[in-house]
């Protein structure tokens, strides 16, 4: 252990840096953050009522596509995250690859993005939190005021120190894992009510999906296939960081997506009413299934289950929140930096903690408003997959430049590397402009034209917010000489 302490050590060292977090996270626990971050329960809910809508049930097969795509984007971010195992993770890697403005707009925007998603989550998994208490859906306010408090219990877990948090997110995935493969299986082996012959049908129109129904699925899909970089950004908590992460990445979002796909397939082929699914009159296919399957007595371990994979996903969240938050401010580019990189006893960066839950607390405000919500998730979808396409781009252009070069030592795709890292390019932009492109499909109804434009909007003021502060206070040159040098595989 004493030698592979030393070797990741060096590693930090050459990079600059010094051992601040405790290393206390294994392959499996790196993999739990990150498939607790991803989440196939939150993700599964994400997108099959809205996919269904505009698909019918032939909406399953998004879910294949999609994983396909998004592991082509993980592969290269396993490369990266093998070549520079810093907290921080994709603005470490621009920073390197391309430059330090770059860097820091990509952390900028990755920061936005994160801080969006976790109010969502938050916001989502309060609706669960009071039906486990009350067995009532809960008002607005209910709502917003629940997922405070789940995130005031993800900011108490974090507190704890990293290997209280490792033990209580390997159980929460393991419980979710369970239940959603078991879950599934169970629903597609023997309480299927449907043919498969069901799954080729869109009968949204009764005339087949439309190539605007398709693209809009595959918008929605998008969001149930994010957050398996969380792995990236705890690897200087993370043994044997170059080999562990890169595995732990591809884990995360093989299981995850194989899991969505098989509760998707098992779902829509045991829900009674799929008219209803694909009308929109049905919101939440997924209870009425399991419940119809297994009984009245099924409803509350369910929704508690549910309610676990949300508290999971939560502290995940906050976890890699925190630590991107303190991989940018120990180079003090961000406002308070001397505050933010902070780190406690228990080696926690716990300003960074406490000011991601109060802005994410202040966004959960939004829920007061429904329409705010959905504004909040698209922003959020839309700005990761930027920031994937940031990352891919920088990395194509590493490449060409011949500074990213195969290394025995890390993890590498070898002749794979141009396919995957132009095919992952190609996907991410059409998948970035195909989720910020404005439908009224998605907004809703008499909705007003700046909230279909949102996800545009949000991203154009946030852009030039980023650019004002780059010229006003060129946070790069805070940066020692050496952190800003190319550096080459």
């Amino acid at each position: 252990m004493k030698s592979t302490v030393n070797i990741d050590e060096q590693l930090l060292n050459q990079r600059g840096y010094r051992q601040e977090l405790q290393r206390g996270l294994s392959l499996w626990s790196s993999f739990a953050v990150g498939f607790a971050t991803v989440s196939p329960v939150v993700g599964i809910y994400a997108v099959m009522s809205l996919a269904a809508i505009h698909m019918g049930p032939a909406w399953v097969w998004i879910v294949p596509i999609c994983l396909l795509m998004q592991l082509l984007v993980a592969l290269v971010y396993a490369e990266l995250a093998s070549r520079y195992p810093l907290a921080g993770g994709c603005y470490q890697w621009v920073k390197y690859l391309g430059g330090a403005r770059m860097g820091w707009f990509t952390g900028y925007l990755y920061l936005a993005s994160a801080l969006a998603s976790l109010s969502t989550v938050a916001y989502l998994g309060g609706f669960w939190l009071w039906l486990l208490l009350t067995g009532e859906a809960p008002a607005a306010n209910a709502q917003v005021f629940s997922g405070f408090i789940l995130l005031l219990l993800g900011l108490f877990v974090n507190l704890l120190g990293i290997n209280p948090l490792k033990y209580f997110v390997n159980a929460g995935i393991l419980a979710e894992a369970i239940a959603s493969i078991g879950m599934g299986l169970l629903l597609l082996l023997f309480f299927r009510n449907h043919d498969f012959s069901l799954l080729l049908q869109g009968i949204t129109s009764g005339e087949g999906t439309s190539l605007n129904g398709f693209l809009t699925a595959m918008a929605v899909g998008g969001w149930a296939f994010l957050g398996f970089d969380a792995c990236s950004q705890v690897a200087e908590e993370t043994r044997q960081a170059q080999k562990s992460t890169p595995r732990a990445i591809l884990r995360a979002i093989t299981l995850v997506g194989l899991t969505v796909m098989l509760t998707a397939f098992a779902v829509t082929l045991s829900f009674e009413d799929t008219q209803g699914m694909v009308s929109g009159e049905v919101f939440d296919p997924v209870t009425p299934a399991v419940v119809n399957a297994f009984g009245q007595w099924a409803q509350t371990p369910f929704v508690a289950i549910v309610l676990i994979a949300f508290i999971a996903c939560t502290v995940s969240i906050q976890t890699y929140i925190s630590r991107a938050l303190f991989g940018m401010a120990r180079d003090k580019t961000l406002p308070a930096a001397s505050l933010l990189k902070q780190v406690d006893r228990r080696k926690v960066p716990f300003v960074a903690m406490l000011v991601a839950t109060m802005i994410a607390s202040a966004g959960l405000l939004l829920g007061l408003n429904a329409t705010a919500v959905g504004t909040l998730i698209a922003f959020g979808s839309g700005g990761f997959y930027f920031v994937f396409l940031i990352v891919v781009s920088c990395a194509l252009l590493a490449r060409l430049r011949g500074r990213l070069i195969d290394n025995a030592q890390t993890f590498n795709l070898g002749i794979w590397r141009w396919p995957v890292n132009l095919m992952a390019f190609f996907w991410l932009i059409f998948e970035a402009i195909n989720i910020a492109w404005p439908r009224i499909e998605l907004a809703p109804a008499d909705a007003p034209w700046f909230q279909v434009w949102a996800v545009f909007l949000i991203f154009s003021i946030l852009a030039v917010l980023g650019i004002i502060y780059l010229l006003i206070y060129q946070p790069e040159k805070t940066l020692p000489r050496h952190k800003t040098q190319q550096i080459q595989g």
